[in-house]
Formats: structure tokens, C-alpha cells, sequence
């Protein structure tokens, strides 16, 4: 019976010296997440910026997690560009770098996985204020760093809103 007793309250010491380094940590996080609205300004900034050059592209914006928030195609833009600006998006989004710095992982295992990257230029991540909200990614225009353009001109539409955060 004594023995039941000691382990009893050796096991309730341990308890009581664990709990406060417990509770120290958060049992939540909390995640910044662009809203529709933010998402679509970003979207149509890039699609203005390529119409500005004379272009027609699709512009997609997708969350953190590479989950698309909005998808624009202008009116002649090419069927097929709606899913490279996706592509392009989550790309940026999975490892948060534009498409024009993703040359070298082009050669990479990682490209012959397929699962909707794309290692190429044309995409934006979406960062401001120290918190990583996700990319934009354009497709559509005659060469990436173009697209690129676009994407960025997006994202500058809503930065200097998203830095006030």
C-alpha cells in the first residue's frame, strides 16, 4: 500500500514540475490570411499591369498553403494559362521565392515529381509586414520575366496596405 502511495505522489510531483513548462507554450497558432477581396485587387492588378504592355493573361493568387484564392483570365488570354498562373502560384507559395529564382531547381528531383509545380518565372510571393500570406502567379505573356512583371505589380497594389497590418 505505501509503495501505491509513493509512485502516487512521485507521479503528482512530475506532474506539477512538467505543467508550467506546459504551459509556457500556446496551444494555438495564429495564421495571417489574405481576404477574397485582398486576393482579387492582387489579381486584377496583375491582369492591368500586362493589359498596360498590351497583354492578355491569367493571374491566379493562392493562399499559404498554395489553396488558390482568386483566378482571373482576361478575355483573349489562352485556356491553358489559367492553369500555368496556378501552377506558378503555388510554386512561389511552397517555397516562397519568385519564379525567376527557381532556375536551379528546375534540374532537381523535385521537378520530375510533377504535382503541379512549376519552376519557372512568372510568380510572386505574397510577404509584408513580417507574415507570409502566400503568391501570385501570371501566365500568358510571351516570356516569364514578363509575367513576372505583372505578378509583381500586383502584389505592389495591396503591399503598402499589408505592411500597415
Amino acid at each position: 500500500m505505501q509503495h501505491r502511495v509513493r509512485i502516487a505522489a512521485g507521479l503528482a510531483l512530475s506532474t506539477l514540475l512538467v505543467a508550467p513548462a506546459l504551459a509556457e507554450e500556446p496551444l494555438t497558432v495564429t495564421v495571417s490570411r489574405l481576404t477574397m477581396d485582398t486576393a482579387l485587387r492582387i489579381a486584377e492588378g496583375a491582369i492591368k499591369a500586362c493589359r498596360a504592355k498590351g497583354l492578355q493573361v491569367s493571374a491566379t493568387v493562392v493562399d499559404r498553403n498554395g489553396i488558390a484564392q482568386a483566378t482571373l483570365r482576361d478575355t483573349l488570354a489562352p485556356p491553358v494559362s489559367l492553369t500555368i498562373s496556378q501552377q506558378k502560384a503555388y510554386t512561389a507559395a511552397m517555397f516562397n521565392i519568385k519564379g525567376t529564382q527557381m532556375a536551379s531547381r528546375a534540374a532537381s528531383p523535385l521537378a520530375q515529381l510533377g504535382d503541379g509545380l512549376a519552376f519557372t518565372a512568372g510568380s510572386v510571393p505574397i510577404e509584408a509586414g513580417g507574415s507570409f500570406y502566400g503568391a501570385v502567379g501570371v501566365s500568358g505573356a510571351p516570356d516569364g520575366k514578363t509575367d513576372e512583371q505583372c505578378a509583381q505589380a500586383g502584389f505592389d497594389a495591396v503591399h503598402g496596405d499589408l505592411e500597415l497590418q
